[in-house]
Protein backbone atom coordinates (compact mmCIF):
# COMPACT_ATOMS: atom_id res chain seq x y z
CA UNK A 1 0.00 0.00 0.00
CA UNK A 2 1.27 3.84 -1.19
CA UNK A 3 0.69 6.58 1.26
CA UNK A 4 1.68 10.10 0.35
CA UNK A 5 2.78 11.87 3.64
CA UNK A 6 1.12 15.09 4.41
CA UNK A 7 4.37 16.32 1.72
CA UNK A 8 2.82 14.55 -0.93
CA UNK A 9 5.72 13.57 -3.49
CA UNK A 10 7.11 11.64 -0.31
CA UNK A 11 5.32 8.37 -0.50
CA UNK A 12 5.48 5.77 2.46
CA UNK A 13 5.32 2.18 0.96
CA UNK A 14 3.63 -0.71 3.32
CA UNK A 15 4.38 -3.72 1.39
CA UNK A 16 2.02 -6.71 1.96
CA UNK A 17 3.42 -9.49 4.53
CA UNK A 18 2.49 -12.73 3.92
CA UNK A 19 3.72 -14.76 7.37
CA UNK A 20 3.14 -18.54 8.14
CA UNK A 21 4.76 -20.79 10.76
CA UNK A 22 7.81 -21.10 8.73
CA UNK A 23 8.41 -17.08 8.41
CA UNK A 24 7.33 -14.67 6.48
CA UNK A 25 7.31 -13.32 2.69
CA UNK A 26 7.11 -9.54 1.62
CA UNK A 27 7.71 -8.43 -2.14
CA UNK A 28 9.80 -5.16 -1.57
CA UNK A 29 10.20 -3.62 -5.08
CA UNK A 30 7.82 -4.13 -8.31
CA UNK A 31 8.48 -1.95 -10.94
CA UNK A 32 4.91 -1.72 -12.46
CA UNK A 33 3.12 -1.05 -9.39
CA UNK A 34 5.47 1.54 -7.93
CA UNK A 35 5.53 3.25 -11.19
CA UNK A 36 1.57 3.79 -11.33
CA UNK A 37 2.16 5.06 -7.33
CA UNK A 38 4.18 7.93 -8.77
CA UNK A 39 7.49 6.50 -7.91
CA UNK A 40 9.74 6.10 -10.68
CA UNK A 41 13.30 5.56 -11.90
CA UNK A 42 15.23 4.37 -13.29
CA UNK A 43 17.26 2.92 -9.53
CA UNK A 44 20.31 2.91 -11.30
CA UNK A 45 22.25 1.66 -7.84
CA UNK A 46 22.06 0.11 -4.57
CA UNK A 47 23.54 1.11 -1.50
CA UNK A 48 23.85 -0.21 2.02
CA UNK A 49 24.75 0.77 5.40
CA UNK A 50 25.53 -0.72 8.50
CA UNK A 51 25.37 1.09 11.71
CA UNK A 52 26.63 -0.90 14.36
CA UNK A 53 25.38 1.85 17.76
CA UNK A 54 21.85 3.29 18.47
CA UNK A 55 22.05 6.98 18.15
CA UNK A 56 24.00 6.79 14.59
CA UNK A 57 22.99 10.08 12.47
CA UNK A 58 23.68 10.05 8.92
CA UNK A 59 22.56 13.27 7.13
CA UNK A 60 20.63 15.44 6.18
CA UNK A 61 21.95 14.50 2.47
CA UNK A 62 21.41 15.08 -1.17
CA UNK A 63 23.45 15.35 -4.80
CA UNK A 64 22.28 18.48 -7.02
CA UNK A 65 22.28 18.56 -10.94
CA UNK A 66 23.01 17.09 -13.15
CA UNK A 67 23.07 13.80 -10.15
CA UNK A 68 19.91 14.22 -8.37
CA UNK A 69 18.70 11.59 -6.59
CA UNK A 70 15.35 9.80 -5.60
CA UNK A 71 15.53 7.24 -2.72
CA UNK A 72 13.86 4.48 -2.06
CA UNK A 73 14.63 3.70 1.76
CA UNK A 74 14.35 0.69 3.62
CA UNK A 75 15.56 -0.38 6.98
CA UNK A 76 16.18 -4.30 6.64
CA UNK A 77 17.96 -4.97 10.62
CA UNK A 78 17.00 -3.28 13.52
CA UNK A 79 14.71 -0.02 13.17
CA UNK A 80 15.51 4.09 12.09
CA UNK A 81 13.88 7.19 12.23
CA UNK A 82 13.89 8.55 8.91
CA UNK A 83 13.47 12.06 8.14
CA UNK A 84 12.87 14.08 4.09
CA UNK A 85 13.56 17.42 4.02
CA UNK A 86 11.96 20.05 1.22
CA UNK A 87 14.75 21.82 0.11
CA UNK A 88 12.91 23.20 -3.71
CA UNK A 89 12.82 26.83 -3.39
CA UNK A 90 9.11 28.17 -4.17
CA UNK A 91 7.62 24.87 -2.71
CA UNK A 92 4.52 25.45 -0.24
CA UNK A 93 6.47 22.69 2.02
CA UNK A 94 9.87 24.52 1.92
CA UNK A 95 11.68 23.82 4.58
CA UNK A 96 9.47 21.19 6.20
CA UNK A 97 10.22 17.67 6.96
CA UNK A 98 8.35 14.38 6.72
CA UNK A 99 9.04 11.44 9.08
CA UNK A 100 8.57 8.09 9.62
CA UNK A 101 9.95 5.00 11.46
CA UNK A 102 11.06 2.21 8.95
CA UNK A 103 12.37 -1.41 10.74
CA UNK A 104 13.25 -5.04 9.92
CA UNK A 105 9.56 -5.91 11.76
CA UNK A 106 7.46 -3.45 9.63
CA UNK A 107 8.89 -3.75 6.29
CA UNK A 108 8.31 -0.03 5.26
CA UNK A 109 9.49 2.28 2.92
CA UNK A 110 10.14 5.64 2.11
CA UNK A 111 10.60 7.30 -1.20
CA UNK A 112 12.00 10.63 -0.98
CA UNK A 113 11.92 12.36 -4.36
CA UNK A 114 15.19 14.65 -5.91
CA UNK A 115 14.37 17.66 -4.15
CA UNK A 116 14.34 16.65 -0.79
CA UNK A 117 17.16 16.31 1.32
CA UNK A 118 17.49 12.96 3.81
CA UNK A 119 19.23 11.34 6.51
CA UNK A 120 18.03 8.80 9.64
CA UNK A 121 19.51 8.21 12.87
CA UNK A 122 19.50 4.33 14.24
CA UNK A 123 17.21 3.27 17.43
CA UNK A 124 18.91 0.21 18.15
CA UNK A 125 22.10 -1.20 17.49
CA UNK A 126 23.35 -3.11 14.49
CA UNK A 127 20.66 -1.08 11.81
CA UNK A 128 21.19 -2.25 8.17
CA UNK A 129 19.41 0.41 5.65
CA UNK A 130 19.08 -0.85 1.96
CA UNK A 131 18.03 1.83 -0.62
CA UNK A 132 17.65 2.28 -4.11
CA UNK A 133 19.02 5.69 -5.75
CA UNK A 134 18.11 7.12 -9.21
CA UNK A 135 21.09 8.79 -10.14
CA UNK A 136 24.60 7.36 -10.05
CA UNK A 137 26.76 8.81 -6.50
CA UNK A 138 28.82 11.81 -7.46
CA UNK A 139 31.00 13.18 -4.89
CA UNK A 140 31.09 16.69 -6.96
CA UNK A 141 27.43 17.07 -6.29
CA UNK A 142 27.16 15.60 -2.80
CA UNK A 143 25.54 18.49 -0.57
CA UNK A 144 24.30 18.10 3.06
CA UNK A 145 22.37 20.27 5.77
CA UNK A 146 22.83 20.78 9.08
CA UNK A 147 21.00 18.03 10.95
CA UNK A 148 20.24 20.19 14.22
CA UNK A 149 19.38 23.06 11.91
CA UNK A 150 16.50 25.27 13.90
CA UNK A 151 14.80 26.69 11.49
CA UNK A 152 13.75 22.64 9.89
CA UNK A 153 13.21 21.64 13.62
CA UNK A 154 13.40 17.98 13.42
CA UNK A 155 12.73 16.29 16.52
CA UNK A 156 15.04 13.60 16.66
CA UNK A 157 14.47 10.43 18.84
CA UNK A 158 18.03 10.31 20.26
CA UNK A 159 18.48 8.54 23.73
CA UNK A 160 21.24 9.78 24.32
CA UNK A 161 22.28 14.10 24.65
CA UNK A 162 24.43 14.01 21.39
CA UNK A 163 24.36 11.35 18.10
CA UNK A 164 27.04 9.82 16.45
CA UNK A 165 27.95 11.75 13.50
CA UNK A 166 30.55 11.32 10.48
CA UNK A 167 33.42 14.01 10.43
CA UNK A 168 31.35 15.38 7.37
CA UNK A 169 27.96 15.61 9.64
CA UNK A 170 29.54 17.64 11.83
CA UNK A 171 30.38 20.37 9.52
CA UNK A 172 27.46 20.66 7.19
CA UNK A 173 25.42 24.57 6.64
CA UNK A 174 22.80 25.38 7.96
CA UNK A 175 19.71 25.77 5.86
CA UNK A 176 19.17 29.67 5.60
CA UNK A 177 22.59 29.55 3.72
CA UNK A 178 21.32 26.81 1.50
CA UNK A 179 21.59 28.19 -2.45
CA UNK A 180 18.93 27.35 -4.72
CA UNK A 181 19.32 24.07 -5.81
CA UNK A 182 16.11 22.95 -6.60
CA UNK A 183 13.37 25.28 -7.67
CA UNK A 184 9.39 23.58 -7.31
CA UNK A 185 7.36 23.23 -9.90
CA UNK A 186 3.66 22.10 -9.75
CA UNK A 187 3.84 18.78 -9.69
CA UNK A 188 2.37 16.80 -12.78
CA UNK A 189 0.05 13.89 -12.22
CA UNK A 190 2.13 10.75 -10.22
CA UNK A 191 5.42 11.62 -11.67
CA UNK A 192 6.88 11.33 -8.41
CA UNK A 193 10.33 13.98 -9.43
CA UNK A 194 10.94 17.47 -8.91
CA UNK A 195 13.05 19.38 -11.34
Amino acid sequence: MFYPQHIPEVILVKPQHFGDDRGYFRETYRQSKYDAEGIRGPFVQDNFSMSRDANVLRGLHFQTNPSAQGKLVRCTQGAIFDVAVDIRRGSPNYGQHVSATLSAENGWQMFIPVGFAHGFCTLEPDCAVDYKVTAYYDPSCDKGIAWDDPDIGINWPLSGNSPILSGKDTKQPQFRDLPEFFKYTSPTTKTGMAT
